[in-house]
């Protein structure tokens, strides 16, 4: 179980990253990618292609800790980007033609 302080934000990586992806790999991609601090004390949470792994981001002040949880059945479910959705329903109408 991990306990969060109060006030931390949870910020959610939209569609699914590499879960090749360590913990500097992970961080690079916020800086570069969301243009967050990793070390600012909020969780950030990444989801695989397959949905059954996430990862979680979080500095407790003493450094950089990487939780990872993996489920065998069902996925985490994960808001999509409204872009994401728009690209999606343009291929489908393109490839009933």
């Amino acid at each position: 179980m991990m306990f969060v302080p109060a006030g931390v934000k949870v910020h959610l990586a939209l569609g699914y990253t590499d879960m090749r992806k360590g913990m500097d790999g992970l961080a690079m991609l916020v800086q570069d990618t969301l243009k967050k601090d990793p070390f600012s004390g909020h969780l950030l949470a990444f989801r695989g292609k397959k949905a059954s792994i996430l990862k979680v981001l979080f500095c407790d002040g003493n450094g950089l800790c990487l939780f990872t949880k993996r489920i065998d059945q069902g996925g985490f479910v994960w808001p999509v980007m409204a872009a994401m959705m728009a690209r999606s329903r343009s291929r489908r109408r393109s490839s009933r033609c």
